[in-house]
């Protein structure tokens, strides 16, 4: 999706995790190793945005991880949501930055299904190990996001 704001729009990203493997793909515009997200449209919240974009990009039907607090029923024109595990602001590029909304999620197979517009033919699943290997010369973020993930789900 386009940007919603000239100077900073909200994303989510979510850490998909197989047994004990995570799945990061290669982001085809900047050529790095990301988790899979996008923009919050309009119409989502941020957890709408995290399932939505993993079954767009990867085909995959994940649960999001974490407690949802109950503060009370949910009702017309109130929904509590499930908190991110991690929380960052970034700069895109001069003029423009992200606030993401970082969630862990499980998913029951790793058969990954790219399709539609915002597609990724080139992901993996990443052991431990294999996040440390500077051959992949992952973000400090990213790497951070990924091994907090299979430690918590793998």
């Amino acid at each position: 999706m386009p940007h919603i704001h000239e100077k900073i729009d909200f994303t989510a990203e979510v850490f998909i995790v197989y047994g004990h493997q995570v799945l990061l793909r290669l982001h085809d515009k900047y050529k790095l190793w990301l988790s899979v997200g996008g923009h919050i449209e309009l119409n989502e919240d941020p957890t709408e945005t995290a399932i939505r974009e993993v079954k767009e990009e990867v085909g995959l039907d994940v649960t999001l991880v974490g407690e949802i607090p109950q503060t009370e029923p949910e009702k017309a024109g109130y929904k509590e949501l499930l908190p991110p595990r991690f929380l960052n602001r970034h700069r895109i590029n001069e003029s423009h930055e992200h606030v993401t909304f970082v969630y862990f999620a499980k998913s029951d197979t790793d058969e990954v299904i790219a399709s539609g517009d915002d597609r990724s033919d080139d992901w993996k699943w990443f052991t431990f190990q294999e996040l440390e290997d500077p051959a992949y010369a992952l973000k400090p973020s990213i790497k951070h996001y990924a091994q907090e993930a299979l430690k918590e789900l793998g």
